[in-house]
């Protein structure tokens, strides 16, 4: 072969494989990664069904649909307590719901949900991310072969709806009150009985009088749930929530295979989201709250500090029993009573003396 012929042949060769070379990417980009969710929530939900469906859409915005999320709301693909076992059987990739719901097999996961006299959005945000939070909930999580992310809060939430005053320990004895999680078994401690139920299930029970008392979220939630309607009392602060984080659990083997750019695409949507619904929350509740006053004739009490301190009593018991389940409970409790500590000293002199400053000036 001639060297002028040899030089095209080969140039022509090397063209045709940068093309293949260069459309290798392209082609890849375009493979469709299917993502089955369930969550806790009924479908448009405000605050905690929408942030989950905005979660849902923003994984598939931020990937130009690459990334394709077919979103169940409670009860359209499994009921809502059967989100988790659906995303560790790997029958579904992602589940969004409230950790404390999982108390049943593991005492810990109430911790990165919201537990009594617990951290508030930004002491729970600081423990996970720089605290050695998300490391303990990767150890936790892992034994049920799930990955699991902040995925949303929904703030300081209210005590509750009751039927009568509170105004002693003594009158939460035989209470029939919906509360999940270790604030559960704060009341029970107390003599009450509590029953953990769905959302979509609380207002029917209320109203029948299966139950006397319920907690929810807060005003935007609870007046879209029309709880005054059968009690008239709203009593705050809750102990049993002073930040509840919801989370997004991930099948654990289906997340390993991810890419890691992949995996740092759904943390971004998640951590989004962890910071959407917060300030969501935070922007309809006092409006909210208002209505419920003024137009529904609600109630507002605050719980006195005889109440609070028969809380106080009860969490002391429930955390050492907790803490006796396992290693990796006490290890858990350990790490969150030191970040409640440390940070909450801080915020002490920070967030909360300034907040006590501002709203003495200003009469708030």
């Amino acid at each position: 072969m001639e060297r002028r012929e040899f030089i095209k042949t080969a140039g022509a060769g090397a063209i045709a494989a940068g093309a293949l070379l260069a459309g290798a990417p392209a082609v890849q980009a375009q493979k469709t990664i299917e993502i089955t969710m369930v969550t806790t929530w009924p479908r448009d939900f405000p605050g905690l069904g929408t942030g989950a469906q905005r979660f849902a859409q923003r994984l598939t915005d931020m990937t130009d649909g690459r990334m394709k999320v077919n979103y169940f709301a409670a009860g359209e693909r499994v009921k809502a307590f059967d989100s988790f076992d659906e995303v560790a059987s790997g029958n579904a990739q992602m589940y969004h719901g409230a950790e404390y719901y999982w108390k049943g097999k593991h005492p810990g996961f109430p911790y990165f949900c919201s537990v009594p006299f617990g951290l508030t959005y930004a002491e729970m945000n600081s423990w996970i991310r720089f605290g050695g939070g998300q490391e303990l909930w990767d150890e936790l999580a892992a034994e049920f072969g799930v990955k699991a992310l902040m995925c949303g809060n929904t703030g300081s939430q209210m005590g509750g709806w009751f039927r009568k005053e509170i105004n002693s320990p003594d009158d939460l004895k035989g209470l029939k009150m919906r509360i999940p999680g270790l604030g559960g078994d704060v009341m029970a401690k107390l003599g009450a009985s509590p029953v953990s139920l769905p959302g979509g299930q609380i207002y029917e029970n209320l109203i029948a009088g299966s139950i006397d008392a319920t907690e929810w979220v807060g005003p935007w939630n609870d007046g879209f749930m029309k709880f005054y309607e059968a009690a008239k009392y709203y009593y705050y602060p809750g102990m049993h929530e002073p930040g509840s984080m919801l989370g997004v659990g991930i099948n654990k083997k289906w997340w390993d295979g991810l890419s890691k750019s992949d995996q740092m695409i759904i943390e971004a949507a998640a951590s989004m989201e962890n910071d959407v619904m917060m300030a969501e929350f935070n922007a309809r509740n006092g409006e909210a709250l208002n209505k419920l006053v003024t137009e529904q004739g609600v109630q507002l009490r605050e719980f006195n500090d005889d109440v609070y301190d028969a809380f106080g009593e009860a969490a002391a018991e429930v955390y050492e029993e907790t803490r006796k389940h396992s290693d990796l409970a006490a290890r858990i409790h350990d790490s969150f009573a030191k970040a409640r500590q440390e940070i909450g000293s801080w915020m002490k002199i920070s967030d909360q003396a300034y907040l006590n400053k501002r709203n003495q000036v200003l009469d708030l």
